[in-house]
């Protein structure tokens, strides 16, 4: 991906690049004298962005380089606010004065803009001066020999914890018993005519486990090898390594050759042979594809096992890209943790003073089940001694350590720690700089808070992270910079939803530590309101981050800087709320969930010309003000949760607004059609918007995503329906991917026949019952989601649901009646399937072929404890692909309900991809 508009690694420069060519272009010709100091300052920044691209690959870059990268970082932002505030002054358009008074005002203007351009003269000279300066620091202090880096020689975290006993491990059986049995399942007669591959995958331990199965096994092999990958692999030497170890020969000093010629002999003496190989350390699927190809062409008696970080490189390192051969580390229990921490410090459980035994558990729970963070914190309470006092300090600072950073880190006094943050630092350092930059900014969120993905998402795109790439949207973009993050496991997936897609997600306290860490290393973020919380030394903040535990006792310190701020994020209630007047360079404001913000807070955001994300979403906020229509480059507004029931006439001039995000009674204005780059629209209650809205709503040309509510609806005209209509048609045939309505019985029964929403993706009803499928529905080719609420599901109902080519994701909503998924062709690339029955019994059946490649399947459901029919036999072994069965009963807990487990406990365990079961049990009522 190309470089980021703003990183932690090169701070603005990138903007600062593209604005400076701006100046010396046509548009400001009256710079042509400043031309030659412009493209001077262009040059010193375009080596100064790459060279801090480079060091930011850079494990551990030495002090001067680390001051020199604050320095020139800092520089860029500041430049960036310069040529902001230049910008904003002439770029005013000029009229032509109409009358006396308006020519002597238009004089002083011309006047005005002439003293503007001698004064970014002046500031451009000056920021010559800086670079100049910044750039002969460096070379002053900075001797030629300390760019030559030595390689720092040592011990591996992977090799300690191979040598680490069996007995010494907690946890490790249950574990190991499964990846045995995975790794022998089918035994020799089976029809696998390859090496069976398990793949191990998650953040940490991977290393540990494989190592225990390898020691178990490897005796009934006939050759037998351990290898590690790490990021950055020397496959020659690995592949040497695989061939010393299987023949038990030393080819690690062997000519040099070529990865062509060691394959076929690795091959060769494999062959006929039986052979147990764990390829540990796997970091891209690039090299595993070498590697694979001299181990994968023998017997079926052998075994491979994989570890790897990563999901996607595991579902490629294995027998099969299905999950029965991908074995996702857990965290370990309540009673295997406790076990693990007290035998670190006290050697049992019983030998635990009861003074401690409280805070110990606080401790455990922080831990998460992490064996690493478990052995770290341990290893730091064993270095304090054994007072509650001293233990309750470091149960405190888990989850805002900087402190501890600092006082712990930096002072070498715990190696663990250090350790620790070591292997995070392996994570970090192999990410691209802009996922880097996405991962620090998560250091802006409370310790265990529950983040939305959209909402971040959203986040990234007005700081600049992230942008348009190729054909890719830029929250597409957005999308695939979370799920990376997912995949590396550094972020926590906060369950799934029943599209089985992570809609939030928690920071794990230490890795919110590291990025903590990092983030203030480099003043990305500055944390206010949180006790025990280095500040920073540096006064300037960039990105202010206002946090308040304990319920209005955070107050704004002194003595910092903000009117250079990019972003202000308020977390809880402060009393001390700051006033937008300070933030004149913001982006991005974010007052979410903050029950005191009213509408006096506002006061003065019409100044704020360059914010681009404004969320007071489940604030107090009733009006909006007039003045908001300045801000002409915002691009989010979230307002819902608040009790704004109309918004101001001004909102139409937000021409850059693409999020308009409002709650169902709010009214727009008429004039909509001119804000043509609004994407995503919701939710609009039809009913109280005028007709000239409804009008122009079709006229928008690059709407994405559209919620409808069709509350009040039902005694709307004839001529209405078919307006509202005509308008989905129009955006139909333009950009319109995703459609929800609520509340729409009526409409979807009436004049709404949408043949031309080809270009849809995804289409949802909500509390929008209809009694059949309707036909128009098939012409949607292009649909990839869909929910929808019928009476009863009938076989024509299915018959026109399987034809829909590319159907991935299917909810289905029925107030009775049963369903048989018949094996007929169709539903080819489903592959989430879920059936609710509001009232009476689950009756569902698949058929032999009927969803192919269905992996997730979701059943909701009442049972009639007066009915005695029904197995729940739902025919699942006919579902080939199947990996995950949900099921949740409402109703009261009898005997229906012990049968609907216990079938689909037996159903599972006999498939044979045994798929997860999740069962839950709920009171809710349905009337």
């Amino acid at each position: 991906m190309e470089a980021a508009l703003v990183s932690a690694a090169t701070g603005a420069l990138k903007p600062v690049l593209g604005k400076l060519a701006t100046l010396v272009g046509d548009e400001y010709k009256r710079l042509k004298w400043l031309r030659g100091e412009i493209k001077f300052l262009m040059d010193e920044l375009t080596a100064m962005q790459a060279f801090l691209l480079r060091m930011s690959e850079e494990e551990d870059p030495d002090e001067q380089d680390k001051v020199w990268m604050t320095a020139v970082r800092e520089l860029s932002y500041d430049m960036e606010d310069s040529i902001d505030d230049f910008m904003q002054d002439v770029d005013e358009k000029d009229t032509k004065p109409d009358g006396f008074l308006n020519k002597i005002k238009h004089s002083m203007e011309k006047l005005r803009k002439m003293k503007t351009h001698g004064r970014i003269g002046v500031e451009i000279q000056d920021l010559k001066k800086q670079v100049i300066e910044v750039g002969e620091r460096n070379a002053r202090y900075k001797t030629r020999e300390a760019f030559a880096k030595t390689i720092n020689s040592t011990v591996d975290h992977r090799a300690l914890a191979i040598f680490e006993h069996a007995s010494r491990l907690v946890g490790i059986e249950k574990p190991k018993a499964d990846i045995i049995k995975l790794l022998t399942r089918g035994g020799s007669g089976s029809a696998q005519q390859k090496p069976r591959i398990v793949s191990i995958v998650g953040g940490m331990g991977k290393t540990t486990l494989a190592n225990q199965v390898y020691e178990e096994l490897k005796g009934t092999f006939d050759c037998r090898a351990f290898v590690s990958v790490s990021r950055n692999p020397d496959v020659m030497n690995i592949l040497r390594t695989i061939l010393s170890e299987v023949s038990n020969k030393n080819y690690a000093h062997t000519e040099a050759g070529s990865i062509q010629q060691i394959i076929p002999k690795i091959t060769q003496f494999l062959k006929e042979k039986s052979f147990f190989i764990v390829v540990d350390d796997i970091w891209d699927v690039e090299t595993w594809d070498v590697i694979q190809r001299a181990l994968c062409r023998t017997n079926n008696e052998s075994i491979i096992i994989t570890t790897t970080r990563k999901n996607d490189v595991a579902k490629e390192c294995s027998s099969s890209q299905i999950s029965d051969y991908i074995y996702n580390i857990r965290p370990l229990d309540d009673m295997d943790s406790m076990k693990l921490f007290h035998r670190r410090l006290f050697y049992s459980e019983e030998d635990c003073p009861p003074h401690l035994q409280k805070v110990s558990e606080e401790i455990i729970k922080k831990c998460a089940g992490l064996p690493l963070a478990i052995i770290t914190i341990s290893g730091l309470l064993a270095s304090i001694g054994s007072t509650e006092e001293d233990w309750n300090e470091v149960n405190k600072s888990i989850g805002c350590g900087l402190d501890r950073n600092e006082s712990v880190l930096l002072n070498g006094r715990n190696d663990s720690v250090k350790g620790m943050f070591k292997i995070l630092s392996l994570s970090y350092f192999d990410l691209p700089p802009h996922i880097k930059t996405c991962l620090l900014y998560l250091s802006i969120y409370p310790e265990n808070s529950v983040i939305k993905r959209g909402d971040l998402i959203r986040r990234w795109i007005a700081e600049g992270f992230i942008h348009r790439e190729g054909k890719y949207t830029v929250h597409e973009v957005g999308q695939r910079c979370f799920n990376e993050l997912v995949n590396r496991s550094l972020i926590q997936p906060e369950g799934l939803d029943k599209f089985h897609r992570v809609e939030r997600f928690r920071v794990h306290d230490t890795i919110l530590d590291f990025i903590i860490f990092k983030s203030t290393e480099v003043n990305f973020v500055t944390l206010v309101g949180l006790p025990n919380v280095t500040k920073g030394t540096r006064s300037k903040v960039r990105r202010l981050s206002l946090q308040d535990r304990n319920r209005g006792n955070s107050l704004m310190p002194t003595g910092l800087a903000l009117s250079h701020v990019r972003s202000v994020s308020v977390f809880g209630n402060p009393v001390d709320i700051p006033s937008l007047d300070k933030f004149i360079h913001v982006r991005v404001v974010d007052f979410g969930h903050c029950d005191k913000l009213t509408n006096h807070h506002l006061k003065g955001i019409g100044r704020l010309f360059q914010l681009r994300y404004l969320n007071l979403s489940w604030t107090r906020i009733s009006k909006l003000p007039e003045q908001i229509g300045k801000l002409q480059y915002l691009e989010m507004l979230d307002l819902r949760g608040t009790c704004v029931c109309e918004l101001p006439a001004s909102i139409i001039n937000l021409g850059k607004l693409v999020h308009l995000l409002i709650v169902s009674g709010v009214k727009l204005p008429a004039g909509i059609a001119k804000m043509q780059a609004l994407e995503i629209l919701k939710h609009v209650r039809v009913s109280i918007q005028s007709f000239g809205f409804m009008q122009e709503l079709g006229q928008l040309k690059n709407m994405r995503k559209l919620a409808l509510d069709f509350s009040e609806f039902e005694c709307a005209t004839e001529d209405t329906m078919e307006l509202v209509s005509s308008s989905l048609h129009n955006l139909g045939t333009q950009n319109l991917r995703s459609l929800t309505i609520s509340s729409g019985s009526n409409f979807l029964q009436g004049p709404f026949s949408p043949t031309q929403l080809i270009s849809l993706r995804e289409f949802y009803t909500l509390a929008s019952t209809i009694p059949q499928v309707p036909q128009w529905l098939g012409s949607l080719i292009n649909l990839q989601k869909l929910r929808l609420e019928l009476e009863r599901v009938g076989q024509e109902d299915m018959c026109i649901l399987r034809c829909l080519p590319v159907l991935l994701i299917l909810d289905m909503v029925a107030c009775e009646g049963s369903l048989a998924v018949g094996g007929e062709v169709g539903f080819r690339c489903l592959t989430v399937f879920g059936y609710t029955v509001l009232s009476g019994e689950m009756k569902l059946k698949f058929e032999v072929g009927s969803m192919p490649k269905l992996e997730n399947l979701t059943v909701l459901f009442r049972p009639d404890e007066s009915e005695t029919d029904g197995d729940f036999d739902f025919g699942i072994e006919n579902l080939p692909c199947l990996t995950g069965v949900k099921c949740e009963v409402r109703g009261y807990d009898g005997s229906r309900v012990d049968s609907a487990r216990t079938a689909l406990e037996r159903a599972t365990s006999t498939h044979p991809n045994h798929p997860t079961l999740s069962f839950e049990k709920s009171c809710y009522s349905n009337s």
